[in-house]
């Protein structure tokens, strides 16, 4: 398969397999929304690692694929491109982009699908539709300027240049740059350490982030307050508060 998702210790890492540079075809487009709904269901699964390997992360899609494709063939398919990357935003679990050497076009509109980029030094990141005559199309124009704002974001996706990792940190594009043989390390140690936290509190954190920063502040507050209390009822706030009344914080067990 040319997208994989393996399991372990409540981590599950969706992983790029297509040599040399994870072109992202159609395939793999609609493989990612399979494995990013999967991932959402499955109880073993509680935090995701998106990957493309040591080498790199994706160089974009398949210009090739995409060149034979006219105006009538792009636009039956522009929504299952966008489907496949909102499914995978909208994992309700934590999620950390491994980024390690390209992640350009639709490699980079894939990272902005995590909560967090981990990126290796030697990553490259951008949006060079530009130069191809296009646009981004895979959520770079909405997801880039919500991340690094409307003037960062014009300025990558208009010259379509690319960005080192330090300047990606810089940024906001990148929220830690390690060494290459690190990335997927640290990635995991990010996703192992939240796999064990409640599941339920994540969700709902990430949820009234997401959902908040798509309205107004109000109605974000009326999402906020309608988790927290939700939360009330689950097994895990009992578990989180009388441990912390009786051993002090941070040390509770989740389910």
């Amino acid at each position: 398969m040319t997208v994989t998702l393996e399991a372990r210790d409540g981590v599950g890492t969706i992983q790029l397999d297509r040599p040399p540079m994870n072109a992202l075809d159609v395939a793999i487009q609609d493989r990612l929304r399979e494995l990013a709904e999967e991932a959402t269901r499955r109880e073993d699964v509680r935090a995701v690692i998106l990957y493309g390997g040591e080498k790199v992360f994706a160089a974009g899609a398949d210009i090739k694929e995409m060149q034979a494709m006219d105006h009538t063939a792009m636009v039956l398919r522009s929504r299952g491109l966008q489907d496949a990357f909102t499914a995978v935003a909208r994992i309700p679990k934590p999620v950390v982009a491994a980024v390690t050497g390209y992640a350009l076009g639709g490699g980079c509109e894939l990272a902005l699908c995590a909560d967090i980029r981990i990126a290796a030094d030697n990553a490259k990141l951008g949006q060079p539709e530009i130069l191809l005559g296009l646009i981004p199309g895979a959520g770079g124009t909405q997801r880039l300027a919500r991340l690094i704002g409307p003037s960062r974001a014009k300025d990558l996706i208009f010259t379509g240049r690319m960005v080192k990792a330090e300047e990606a940190l810089t940024l906001g594009l990148v929220d830690r740059v390690v060494p290459a043989a690190e990335v997927y390390e640290q990635a995991h140690a990010w996703a192992a350490r939240l796999a064990k936290g409640p599941a339920l509190a994540l969700r709902a954190a990430k949820e009234s982030i997401d959902a908040g920063l798509e309205t107004d502040i109000d109605t974000g507050l009326t999402i906020e307050r309608n988790w927290f209390s939700g939360l009330f009822a689950t097994e895990d706030r009992e578990r989180g508060m009388r441990s912390f009344v009786e051993e002090g914080p941070g040390k509770a067990t989740f389910l």
